[in-house]
């Protein structure tokens, strides 16, 4: 159950109740898309070391490796990885439909080959819910064709017809493996997605639709794949008058610090992204005074934490020239140390947006940190 507790202008301060633990909004997801985060993070790092209150997981890579039907049969995502809090999963739609060159989109799903092996696979939403429901995940997401930007205004609004018929199924079988004896999270809760590209009346009428479902979340998606940064500010602008005031929202794979700070200006309550796990294996860090590349020159000697504003636990105990000398020996502590910061400081950075909403000056904030979290160092 979502509680929105406070507003300042559209920016929203809430706190999420499920069967795993409750979380505090806006809140970052860290992406563990194969059940780990990329760069040796363990769970434990997560939840003892780095602040991390809901970590995503991918549908589609556990369903090919090392298949669903064992992580259920281990007792769940929860259990199978350590994790005791949150855990969302995506529907599998955004990689069948990104990491499927040969794939064929049907009423009744998606036929495409396995990126891996090239086996045939078919994933339609009730595949997806199944999936989902073996993971055994605090929240699982509704099965959408995530569309390429740019697309025709027609192909667009074919999609999200399709989009919403696949929601209306996915709720249903949702519903139906929720009852069964043996399903591993029988509170298992779904988000839907609203899609429609750039073309905000498509996402207006979409959001319209959806919300009559009354589901437990809403997300946006399609965003963040190409556009610019102008076009999905947009469409967020469009689309947020219409979603419901008293269900969390989720903008779906991002993004930089400064998307976060803006989107939550914008009424968004949650966020994930590869980004900071991603940069921070290729030596780009996060900063309270902007971003750094850690293989600089400059920093061959320098004795000072990678940000002496960060109380982390790599800022705590290692230098810049230290981490600096890890990537040039191509250490695999390297790349630990600076995803550990990164997650950090994401997690530290919405957590100061919810300290800031709850003293009521986040626009301070913003005014403060949205352009110089951007600045490159």
């Amino acid at each position: 159950m979502y509680t929105l507790i406070k507003k300042n202008s559209k920016a929203r301060r809430g706190k999420f109740e499920t069967v795993h633990g409750t979380f505090q909004t806006p809140c970052f997801m860290n992406v563990g898309t194969a059940a780990a985060i990329k760069g040796g993070i363990s769970s434990i790092d997560l939840s003892e070391n780095l602040k991390c209150q809901v970590e995503l997981c991918n549908t589609y890579h556990l369903h090919l490796r090392p298949g669903d039907h064992i992580i259920k049969e281990m007792g769940g995502l929860h259990k199978f990885m350590n994790w005791n809090k949150p855990i969302l999963t995506d529907s599998g739609g955004f990689q069948v439909f990104s990491l499927s060159k040969l794939r064929k989109i049907k009423e009744e799903g998606v036929y495409f080959n396995s990126h891996i092996d090239g086996k045939k696979i078919f994933m339609g939403p009730e595949e997806s819910m199944q999936i989902q429901s073996n993971l055994g995940s605090t929240i699982a997401m509704a099965f959408d064709e995530c569309v390429e930007n740019p697309a025709t205004y027609e192909y667009s609004e074919a999609s999200c017809e399709r989009t919403t018929r696949w929601l209306v199924r996915c709720k249903a079988e949702m519903e139906r493996l929720n009852s069964l004896p043996d399903t591993i999270n029988k509170n298992q809760l779904l988000f839907g997605i609203n899609q429609g590209c750039t073309f905000a009346d498509l996402r207006v009428k979409h959001m319209k639709q959806i919300r009559e479902l009354d589901l437990d979340g809403y997300a946006i998606g399609g965003l963040a794949v190409g556009e610019s940064t102008e076009d999905m500010y947009r469409i967020i602008d469009a689309v947020e008058p219409h979603m419901p005031v008293d269900k969390p929202r989720y903008l779906m794979g991002v993004g930089t610090p400064s998307n976060i700070i803006e989107a939550v200006a914008r009424g968004i309550d949650m966020f994930d992204c590869v980004m900071p796990s991603r940069n921070a294996r290729h030596a780009t860090v996060f900063t309270w005074s902007g971003i750094m590349h850690l293989t600089n020159k400059c920093y061959e000697t320098d004795p000072r934490p990678i940000d002496e504003k960060c109380d982390c636990p790599v800022c705590r105990d290692f230098s810049r020239a230290y981490i600096r000398h890890l990537f040039k020996a191509q250490e695999m502590l390297a790349g630990r140390l600076a995803v550990m910061h990164n997650l950090y400081f994401y997690n530290t950075l919405t957590e100061k947006i919810r300290e800031a909403i709850d003293n009521d000056n986040f626009d301070e904030f913003r005014n403060k940190y949205s352009e110089l979290l951007a600045k490159r160092i």
